[in-house]
């Protein structure tokens, strides 16, 4: 994937003032920057949600403007934040409607997204309700569903924003492990605040007002002593 001097704006607002940078196949590229510096607007892009005022975004060298949407959009896996769960069963919502996976194949996306973890535990096991919006499981659980949904999709492309952000320590190491038997052998694009969880990632993209400022691995950037070092000291000092 590619974005080559792309420019957007809302409202008159520049979001994005000539942004390039490479997210290599099969490996882990992490955009990190204050917020409101346009990280979101990057899958935004990928997926054609909006469309650049200038610019190239590619996936495969080919411009995404070019591709049929639905054939776009089935090359990405995404998990936010705030998993959007439905008021059905844990089961229903991994599957998503779907008819065509084997029981073999869900205990699997189960096993590696470690939902199997506390479903085993619940009377219902898989057929336990998530309630409204997943209210009935908690938020490290409710990311676990997003993760199983996501193997179970085995696309080539994932867009990791901001997943483990809003966890507890206990719960978010349970689901970067499960993110990282996801991300295995896949293009990897994660937006990330905290810094910790992208230290291993073989590129690092600091976006400020819209523009890439600075990339390179962890220790390059630490090295530096520029934008992303500065981060990394407000992030100790908070």
């Amino acid at each position: 994937m590619r974005l080559d001097n792309v420019r957007l704006s809302y409202g008159g607002k520049p979001v994005l003032r000539g942004l390039s940078f490479t997210a290599e196949a099969g490996k882990t590229t992490a955009l990190v920057g204050p917020s409101g510096a346009g990280k979101t607007t990057v899958f935004n892009l990928l997926t054609r949600l909006v469309d650049p005022d200038g610019g190239a975004v590619t996936v495969g060298g080919v411009p995404v403007s070019t591709l049929d949407l639905g054939t776009l959009r089935d090359m990405f896996s995404m998990v936010a934040q705030d998993a959007a769960l439905f008021d059905e069963t844990i089961r229903e919502n991994v599957l998503l409607g779907r008819t065509d996976v084997s029981e073999a194949t869900l205990a699997r996306a189960l096993e590696v997204a470690h939902v199997t973890e506390f479903t085993d535990t619940m009377p219902l096991g898989l057929d336990t309700p998530a309630g409204p919006r997943g209210s009935a499981l908690s938020g490290g659980q409710r990311q676990r569903v997003a993760i199983a949904r996501a193997v179970l999709r085995n696309a080539p492309i994932l867009l990791l924003d901001e997943a483990t952000s809003a966890l507890d320590t206990a719960s978010e190491a349970k689901v970067a492990q499960a993110l990282s038997h996801l991300s295995e052998g896949r293009t990897t694009l994660v937006i990330a605040h905290r810094l910790s969880t992208v230290r291993d990632a073989d590129r690092i993209v600091v976006i400020v007002e819209g523009e890439a400022v600075e990339q390179g691995t962890h220790d390059e950037l630490l090295a530096r002593g520029g934008a992303y070092a500065g981060l990394c000291r407000m992030q100790l000092v908070e």
